[in-house]
């Protein structure tokens, strides 16, 4: 019988997986072993395939599918690798190749170490040996994501690239600092938003004005997108879209913080990741030097928030998201009348009917004028005499702060009571459970209320805790108020922005009748930072 020919391809793999592990299996170890042992064969030796630096889960290797190819058209009928391992580590697809596709393209496969050989037959330990080397897989996958967590907790910053208007910090890995020539940059973008200019309108501006994109920068100093910037005109350098401006904006490095988990993969085995929700973030507080302060953070999305709800409900409301109910809570959303101007109305009632509140109908125009007045008032009252508003600011909202501290300690007191008796009850349930006393679906049921509420406490206290340290306003919250309405030289008309950079919420109550027999209603206004005024 005349013997079959062997055109062998030489299979060598080597990630950063493996080294975690100790494994000796180098590519120049594998390049020798694969060699010597094809000589010794007498194959025909048609080349070597090298993926170096590429996870075994990952089959879209570009030297594993170029042996691929060379399969395909004819060029190879042996595959040589070290071991099982060298070829993957996902067994379900690994042992596709070597039980499907291998037999049906007529390629003998060998696995030196593994003692396989598929001119030999089947091999019983193949498939065991498939699934331990994706537990390998599955298992260094596991301690990657711990160790990187743990530098995540460190603060440590772990990204392909630094945000624009801050470097890596040549002398300390994995730490942000603020990079000089680049840094007025988002500063200038958040001033922007800060000022109420949209996000379209911010790209727009800095394209006309050449101010040079984050890629162009990498580019500059690494070569990234080399493609984007070569051979291209120079108007490349400065186009700024949305989505830049927007990823600017949405960054909490600019505030001094670090957030990790904004996607994950879908598994070990997938390069694919999917977007997360908030609360599988993780957070890492003042990880660096903020550019810019949480108060001018705060602004920006304040103004985002307020562009956003115009857009989607209501884009002639300057008030959307703002307005309030006195008696319900809820908030006013407007409404129009075929026989009247705009109003607003009750968002309770609207849903509900009088069984849940009233309509508090309240034309747009005088709230509009309220509103308007009060703010000149305010701002006259700046610009007469600073010092003099600062005290009555203070003394005014002294007041309030007093109603409101002594409502957060009763609160606080009253929840850390009950948490104590559920703390109690949750022991003395544990004991009957133990004793006999009680059965396990019961105790199950008890365990899980007690445990809610134990929780739910818990948060309460939190927030009310919260709540009660924002209330001791100091003179430098009164400051930020004055320092944001003395910026105004005359205020004419009311816009979202103005609005939500001057007041935190409207309260408007339902009409009564006062004294003199004339109805009236009630309009409180509370301001950022220093809440209502007298």
């Amino acid at each position: 019988m005349k013997q079959r020919i062997y055109n062998a391809a030489l299979y060598c793999r080597l990630s950063r997986d493996d080294e975690l592990y100790g494994e000796s299996s180098s590519i120049s170890t594998q390049r020798k072993m694969l060699r010597d042992f094809a000589t010794e064969q007498g194959f025909h030796i048609v080349g070597e395939y090298i993926d170096d630096g590429w996870s075994g889960t990952n089959f879209d290797r570009p030297d594993f599918q170029r042996m691929i190819d060379d399969i395909e058209d004819g060029k190879i009928n042996c595959v040589i690798t070290k071991d099982l391992s060298r070829l993957g580590r996902n067994y379900i697809l690994t042992g596709q190749y070597t039980e499907i596709y291998f037999p049906s393209k007529n390629v003998r496969f060998i696995a030196i170490s593994d003692d396989v050989d598929s001119e030999k037959g089947e091999s019983d330990i193949a498939p065991f040996r498939n699934i331990l080397n994706e537990m390998v897989a599955r298992d260094t996958s596991k301690k990657v994501k711990a160790a990187m967590r743990v530098k995540f907790n460190n603060g440590e910053f772990i990204a392909p690239a630094a945000p624009i208007g801050y470097i890596i910090d040549p002398n300390q890995k994995n730490k942000l600092i603020i990079d000089e020539e680049t840094a007025w940059i988002p500063k200038k973008i958040f001033e922007l938003a800060a000022h109420g200019k949209g996000q379209n309108s911010i790209a727009r501006l800095l394209t006309a004005e050449k101010v040079f994109a984050p890629y162009w920068y990498r580019y500059k100093r690494n070569g990234e997108r080399a493609s984007r910037f070569e051979n291209q005109p120079e108007e490349v350098r400065w186009q700024w879209n949305i989505k830049t401006v927007r990823g600017i904006l949405f960054n909490e490095a600019y505030i001094g913080n670090t957030v990790h988990y904004k996607c994950k993969k879908v598994s070990f085995k997938s390069k694919k990741n999917r977007m997360t929700n908030e609360d599988e973030w993780l957070r890492v507080e003042n990880t660096h030097e903020p550019l810019i302060s949480k108060d001018l953070w705060d602004l920006v999305h304040t103004h985002m928030n307020a562009r956003k709800r115009q857009t989607q409900r209501d884009e002639d409301n300057v008030f959307s998201g703002l307005v309030y109910c006195g008696e319900c809570g809820w908030s006013l959303s407007s409404s129009n009348c075929k026989k009247q101007a705009k109003y607003l109305r009750c968002t309770k009632y609207s849903q509900r009917g009088k069984i849940a509140c009233t309509i508090h109908f309240t034309p747009f125009k005088l709230l509009y004028g309220v509103v308007l007045l009060r703010l000149q008032y305010w701002l006259l009252e700046v610009h007469k005499n600073q010092d003099k508003i600062l005290d009555r600011l203070l003394q005014s909202g002294e007041r309030q702060r007093e109603t409101e501290r002594k409502h957060y300690e009763k609160e606080i007191k009253r929840a850390t009571k009950r948490k104590k008796d559920v703390d109690r009850l949750f022991l003395k349930t544990y004991e009957d459970f133990a004793c006999g006393r009680l059965d396990e679906d019961n105790y199950e049921m008890l365990r899980t209320k007690y445990r809610n509420e134990q929780i739910q406490l818990a948060e309460q206290i939190s927030q009310y805790e919260e709540k009660l340290t924002a209330t001791k306003t100091t003179e430098e919250n009164v400051r930020k108020w004055v320092d944001l309405i003395s910026k105004y030289s005359e205020i004419n008309e009311l816009t979202a922005p103005l609005l939500n950079e001057l007041i935190e919420k409207i309260v408007v109550h339902e009409k009564r009748i006062d004294t003199d027999g004339k109805p009236t209603r009630d309009i409180e206004i509370y301001y950022r930072f220093v809440g209502r005024i007298d």
